[in-house]
């Protein structure tokens, strides 16, 4: 993108955007929540629609000048019902929290009972964890994993939601590896009689392109992101039934939000067409098949792969078999040219901020043309890494061979000199 302006008039902003650039360029992001988004999507998030003010949705504004506002928020919403197939949708959501807790205002009192997949098991703080405002103003009770498995055990929350009789369960997940069996879902939520939110932000973009189940036939409600592995701007996005649309529609304004990012939201649509193309779905393909190529070949190295393996984007793994801990090789690895975050495990003997493991996606590494022979490269660069975690000398050499490793391999959206 050109930054002849920001140049002229804030050195220190481009400098800093520049070394960004330059930073995603050179190193192999496999943090599950990011992505690169195409130049497109970052021209549009970036656009003129940025100046402009509009609380309220298309035809039913405050403020006036919304005529193309309104043709570009259309825009996003057909797009958005097409490409998975909702009766509504609403793209004005400023991020995944906001969306879910949209949800909850639209369909809940405060001090009503949901349960949701327990963080340290690879849920997410807005399904009802105690330090989430979803924990603190409504009665929350969570789910997990199998101890043996680290499984979603159907029978297990099927007997848990008949105790606890919720009025709404939330399925998905931010580290979890498998497909998730939302007709399970919602069938424990019709025994109960509770609402079903299926928050999909880190599967969107495999939904969408047919590689992972859709929730839509079975949830009340969806909520995403709109960046992670559907590769638009950092926003957000709430599908629904059309009866619920309303409801949906007044808690996101004027329930929670003013006026919605217009720039994002043209974002937002150009992403949706992006996503609806034929490449996508080969795109998403080489998502889920780099992911079991880099836990297959960190498994052949004694890493600790969490479920064994993984149905998705997502890998999880324990690193204590390597003499090690998530925090101190997260932060080794990033010295090498490998991002990646520290992450618990379910059942994790220590502390969330220090925890045993570290989670990695394979979309930003796809989005770059990286196939299986490239995931197993990576595999080979992080078991190196463990080997270094006191040789400082060694990391940079390693961050140099990571640097050369990523050249033939172009980032979307990202020219650098």
């Amino acid at each position: 993108m050109c930054l002849e302006n920001i140049r002229k008039s804030d050195v220190e902003v481009y400098d800093l955007i520049k070394a960004e650039e330059r930073r995603q360029y050179d190193k192999i992001r496999l943090i599950a929540s990011e992505n690169y988004a195409s130049a497109a999507v970052m021209e549009a998030t970036g656009s003129v629609f940025t100046n402009k003010y509009s609380e309220g949705y298309a035809g039913k504004r405050y403020y006036e000048g919304q005529q193309l506002v309104d043709q570009v928020e259309t825009l996003a919403i057909e797009r958005a019902k097409a490409l998975f197939g909702a009766e509504h949708a609403n793209v004005q959501p400023y991020s995944g929290s906001p969306a879910n807790l949209a949800v909850y205002f639209a369909l809940l009192k405060p001090g009503d009972k949901v349960m949701g997949l327990a963080l340290p098991h690879g849920g997410h703080l807005t399904h009802g964890w105690n330090v989430s405002i979803t924990g603190a103003y409504y009665q929350a009770v969570q789910y997990g994993v199998s101890e043996t498995t680290h499984l979603l055990d159907y029978d297990a929350i099927r007997e848990q939601a008949r105790r606890e009789r919720p009025r709404m369960i939330i399925a998905g997940a931010t580290a979890y590896s498998r497909i998730i069996d939302f007709a399970a879902f919602a069938d424990i939520a019709r025994e109960v009689d509770a609402m079903l939110l299926v928050d999909m932000a880190h599967i969107a973009g495999l939904v969408a392109g047919g590689v992972h189940p859709s929730p839509i036939p079975h949830a009340h409600v969806v909520s995403t992101t709109t960046h992670k592995t559907l590769r638009g701007p950092r926003g957000g996005m709430l599908l629904c039934r059309a009866d619920l649309a309303d409801a949906i529609d007044k808690a996101v304004f004027p329930g929670l939000q003013g006026g919605p990012h217009n720039h994002t939201t043209a974002g937002i649509a150009v992403a949706l067409k992006e996503a609806a193309q034929p490449e996508f779905k080969a795109y998403a393909t080489q998502i889920v098949k780099n992911a079991q190529a880099l836990a297959d070949e960190l498994m052949a190295r004694g890493f600790r792969v969490i479920t064994g393996g993984t149905d998705n984007h997502l890998v999880l793994v324990d690193v204590t078999s390597k003499g090690t801990r998530g925090k101190k090789l997260a932060k080794v690895l990033d010295r090498c040219g490998i991002v990646c975050n520290m992450n618990t495990v379910p059942f994790d003997p220590r502390k969330p901020f220090d925890p045993s493991g570290i989670r990695l996606g394979s979309a930003a590494v796809t989005s770059r043309g990286m196939k299986e022979a490239q995931a197993r490269q990576i595999a080979a660069f992080i078991d190196r890494a463990t080997t270094l975690i006191d040789d400082l000398d060694a990391q940079a050499r390693l961050q140099e061979e990571v640097k050369e490793f990523c050249k033939p391999f172009p980032a979307p959206g990202i020219v650098v000199e």
